[in-house]
C-alpha cells in the first residue's frame, strides 16, 4: 500500500520555516518580559518587603494605599502629576520638532551635508543618561553657561533663574535634557521615512503646480502616518519611563518632589524603603498607563499601510 504524502506549498514552506525561526525569539520574549510583568502583578497582592522570606496574600491593599495615602508628600498621585507633566511637556516639541528638522534635512541637495547633521544630531543619543544629566547640571548651575545665557536673552545681569532650585524651572530643565538627548533619535527616524516616499510622486505635484507647503500636508504628511505613529508611540513611552535624568538632579542637591516621576517613585519606595509590593503595584499602574496611551494612539491613528 503507498502511503500518501501531503504536498505544502511554496507559502506554506516559508509559513514554516517562519515559525521555526521566531520560536527562540518569541521564548526569549516571553522570559524576560512577560514573567516579571506577571510577577510583579502577583507581588503587587502581597506584602512583600526586601528583606522578609514570608509573604501573605493582601489583595488590593497596597493599590488602595497607593491611591489613599500622602505619604509625606511623595504621592502616586504627585509622581503621575509630575510625569503627566514631564511627558506633556516633552512628547509633543520632541514629536513636532523632529519632524521639522527631518523635512529641512531632507532639502539639502548635497548628502555629505545631511550625513554631518544626522550625525551631528544624533550625537547625544550616544551618550550615558547619566553622563548628559552630568553635563546639564553643570550648564544649569547658577555661574553655568545656560543661566548666563538667560541673562544675556531677557537683558539681566547677574540674575540666579534657579534652574535647579525653583520647582517650575526645574521641571523644564529635566525636559530640556530629555529633548536634547533624544531628538536626534527621532529625526533619523523620520528621515528613514521620508526616504521611503517615492520622489516621482513629488514630481508629479511640481508638474500640477503644488507649492512646498501644500505639497508636505497633501503628499508628505499623510504618506508618513506610519512612521508619525511609530515616532509618537515611542517618544511617549520613552518620557513615561524616564528616571536617569530626574535621579541624577536629586542626588545633585535638586528637590525630589517636582520631578518625582513614577519610576523614581518606585525605585525609592523598592529599593530605598524595601517596600517591594508597593513599588510593584506602582510599576503596574505604569504599565497600565503605558498600555491604554498606546492603544488610544493606534486607535486615534487608524493607520492603515501606506500604498505608494
Amino acid at each position: 500500500m503507498s502511503k500518501k504524502t501531503k504536498k505544502y506549498s511554496i507559502e506554506q514552506k516559508e509559513a514554516r520555516w517562519g515559525l521555526l525561526f521566531t520560536i527562540p525569539c518569541v521564548v526569549f520574549f516571553a522570559i524576560f518580559s512577560f514573567y516579571p510583568i506577571i510577577n510583579a502583578f502577583i507581588t503587587s497582592l502581597t506584602d512583600a518587603k526586601v528583606l522578609s522570606r514570608t509573604r501573605e496574600f493582601v489583595g488590593l491593599k497596597n493599590y488602595i494605599y497607593l491611591f489613599t495615602k500622602d505619604n509625606g508628600g511623595f504621592s502616586l498621585a504627585n509622581s503621575m502629576r509630575a510625569t503627566l507633566t514631564f511627558t506633556i511637556g516633552t512628547f509633543i516639541p520632541m514629536v513636532v520638532i523632529s519632524l521639522i528638522i527631518a523635512v529641512l534635512l531632507m532639502q539639502l541637495r548635497k548628502n555629505k551635508y545631511r550625513g554631518f547633521f544626522q550625525i551631528a544630531y544624533y550625537m547625544p543619543a550616544v551618550l550615558s543618561s547619566v553622563v548628559a544629566a552630568s553635563i546639564w547640571m553643570i550648564l544649569f548651575d547658577p555661574r553655568g553657561l545656560f543661566n548666563q545665557f538667560s541673562n544675556f536673552i531677557l537683558l539681566t545681569s547677574g540674575k540666579d533663574y534657579g534652574w535647579l532650585v525653583n520647582s517650575s524651572m526645574l521641571q523644564a530643565s529635566t525636559m530640556i535634557v530629555y529633548f536634547w538627548k533624544y531628538i536626534g533619535y527621532f529625526v533619523i527616524l523620520f528621515i528613514t521615512g521620508l526616504a521611503s516616499i517615492p520622489p516621482t510622486i513629488y514630481e508629479a505635484a511640481t508638474v500640477d503646480g503644488a507649492n512646498r507647503w501644500k505639497t508636505f500636508w497633501r503628499i508628505t504628511l499623510p504618506l508618513l502616518k506610519p512612521t508619525v505613529l511609530l515616532v509618537s508611540v515611542m517618544a511617549m513611552l520613552q518620557c513615561l519611563k524616564t528616571f536617569s535624568t530626574q535621579y541624577m538632579f536629586h542626588q545633585g542637591g535638586a528637590a525630589r518632589q517636582p520631578i518625582d516621576v513614577i519610576t523614581m517613585n518606585i525605585y525609592f519606595t523598592g529599593i530605598r524603603n524595601g517596600r517591594i509590593a508597593r513599588a510593584s503595584a506602582m510599576s503596574i499602574i505604569l504599565f497600565v498607563i503605558m498600555l491604554v496611551l498606546t492603544l488610544l494612539q493606534f486607535k486615534a491613528s487608524n493607520s492603515d499601510d501606506v500604498e505608494y
